[in-house]
């Protein structure tokens, strides 16, 4: 089985097995806060074409205009709802309508923002770019609790960039280099390890 096909068939059952809690999301979004249920936002995908990635709305509205695009856990813009969402990653579960659009797949390098897409390294950038983007990845795992890693530097921005960012970066071209149909269910099965622990 290709990993597109893969993705194509795991996504849609997620989003009708996942429907009933989807939206129950989004209703909660909406009872607890003025905006809209998503939040969209333009991330490189593959090839290094830019497209705009859903997230459920986990902060206030017009968060982006109004701080870093990073988040640190205890970040002012997190909304009562959103800080829930957050701590258990169910905002991602929005982008597997980007997995059904071909921009994003379930598992692969997760994507950025042009604003530290421009930092990779070359080389980096063309290894890392070469596959579709993923909900999630063995970073994602690692760095599960970014956030509160985030909240612990005097300078978000800077700690981001000189240390998380590399580290990501280095686990993502080692993901790229090896990976696998299988290799991909371990991942898949390690983010849920990871969910069910939290």
């Amino acid at each position: 089985m290709s990993k597109r096909l893969f993705d194509l068939i795991a996504s849609l059952v997620a989003l009708i097995v996942l429907a009933p809690l989807l939206f129950g999301i989004a209703a909660a979004i909406k009872l607890d806060s003025r905006g809209t249920v998503f939040f969209r936002q333009e991330r490189v995908g593959l090839h290094g074409r830019v497209f705009r990635i859903h997230k459920f709305r986990t902060m206030v509205a017009d968060a982006e205009h109004a701080g870093l695009q990073l988040t640190p856990r205890d970040d002012p813009r997190i909304t009562r709802v959103g800080a829930f969402l957050r701590r258990h990653k169910l905002d991602e579960l929005a982008q597997l309508i980007d997995v059904v659009r071909g921009d994003m797949s379930i598992v692969g390098p997760r994507p950025e923002v042009p604003r530290y897409v421009a930092l990779y390294p070359t080389e980096v950038r063309r290894v890392v770019l070469s596959v579709r983007p993923g909900i999630t990845d063995v970073a994602s795992v690692a760095y599960r609790d970014e956030g509160a890693q985030l909240a612990s530097g005097t300078d978000p921005e800077q700690l981001y960039v000189n240390v998380i960012l590399p580290q990501k970066l280095n686990l993502c071209v080692e993901y790229v280099r090896n990976r696998s149909l299988a290799g991909d269910l371990v991942i898949v099965m390690r983010t849920l390890a990871a969910l069910l622990r939290a």
